[in-house]
């Protein structure tokens, strides 16, 4: 399997409901680290998994959407505990290689003791790649 791995950051504010998350449930800051990587069994014809350049460049623009920005006033994550488990990364605007891409892996780095993962099948998520989201 090959695998190539693009890597951004985004500093957003957020507050948790539910006892469970304690202090947390005050707004407060988080600074993430996010790595996108995808994988294909066999390289393109050009030696490709995916376009390193055009994958950092769709993985910017899915960050700035979020960055700087208190995610409890966002229409999207309104009903939802914005835990570093969600996330979501666009597909389709890594080139022509992306359409070899079998599995994608997407994690966010809340510290460098904290992170959380999503890995799955790129074929099993065609719906969601069908209508220009991969959603973890």
């Amino acid at each position: 399997m090959y695998s190539v791995c693009v890597r951004d950051h985004m500093m957003i504010a957020h507050s948790f409901r539910g006892e469970i998350f304690g202090p947390a449930q005050r707004l407060h800051g988080a600074t993430y680290v996010v790595d996108v990587e995808f994988r294909r069994p066999e390289l393109d014809p050009e030696g490709l998994v995916v376009d390193i350049g055009r994958a950092a460049e769709a993985l910017r623009g899915l960050l700035a959407e979020m960055n700087y920005r208190n995610l409890d006033e966002t229409a999207e994550f309104a009903a939802r505990n914005t835990t570093t488990e969600r996330g979501r990364m666009r597909s389709g605007e890594v080139g022509a290689a992306a359409a070899g891409v079998t599995g994608l892996r997407v994690v966010l780095h809340e510290s460098h003791v904290a992170w959380a993962a999503y890995e799955g099948s790129v074929i099993a998520e065609a719906a969601d790649r069908h209508a220009g989201t991969l959603t973890a």
